[in-house]
């Protein structure tokens, strides 16, 4: 008896979480830098830096974000879709100053190259628990294997995967990325096919 009345019980916690995560998400909107159309977030099971994070049309973060940026900037582009328990870092800790305990270090002693921004392009799928670093830069149509850990610049259209990530192979060939290219951008933003060939020359 007493699981049967525990059950609707408990489908009704996870409704009311779901529609207060959904008004939250709707109310927070404005707190990013930018947020475009038909964005989706879980606010009370991710952690953000509002202010320093800019988000383009059709983005879904799943729950357990941690998107952290307190001297740099996250920049999402369209058409980008992350799993659950991705962390995005922009910032790092100093740690070079001889006669110095880390503890004790200030805003003011931190390096230019402690904090960088991050750019994720269109059309990038990030996979459950990714951790991508400081400076990074992911090209479009890219792929993050769950669980990697992202620590330099990723090529258009590259499936990488590892700690640190490495690229595993690219989506399709040279030929077939200009035809995709060629059905979903106009000409004017169109990767072209030399920068392509040097991206799959250098793997």
């Amino acid at each position: 008896m007493k699981n049967k009345l525990l059950k609707p019980l408990s489908s009704f916690h996870a409704l009311l979480k779901k529609v207060f995560d959904r008004f939250l998400m709707y109310l927070y909107r404005s707190q990013f830098a930018k947020c475009g159309e038909n964005v989706f977030f879980f606010p009370t099971r991710s952690d953000f830096f509002y202010k320093n994070i800019s988000l383009g049309n059709n983005v879904y973060i799943g729950p357990g974000a941690n998107f952290i940026a307190s001297l740099s900037s996250i920049e999402i582009a369209d058409k980008v879709f992350f799993g659950p328990n991705v962390t995005i870092i922009g910032g790092n800790h100093s740690s070079h100053i001889i006669g110095k305990f880390m503890w004790d270090y200030k805003i003011s002693d931190k390096l230019s190259s402690d904090d960088q921004s991050i750019v994720i392009e269109t059309d990038v799928w990030v996979g459950t628990g990714a951790i991508i670093l400081k400076g990074v830069k992911i090209g479009r149509g890219a792929i993050i294997a769950a669980g990697s850990t992202v620590t330099k610049d990723v090529p258009p259209y590259a499936i990488v995967g590892g700690v640190p990530a490495k690229v595993l192979k690219f989506r399709w060939n040279v030929t077939d990325i200009l035809i995709h290219e060629e059905l979903i951008y106009p000409p004017e933003k169109r990767i072209r096919k030399d920068i392509l060939s040097q991206f799959q020359n250098e793997k």
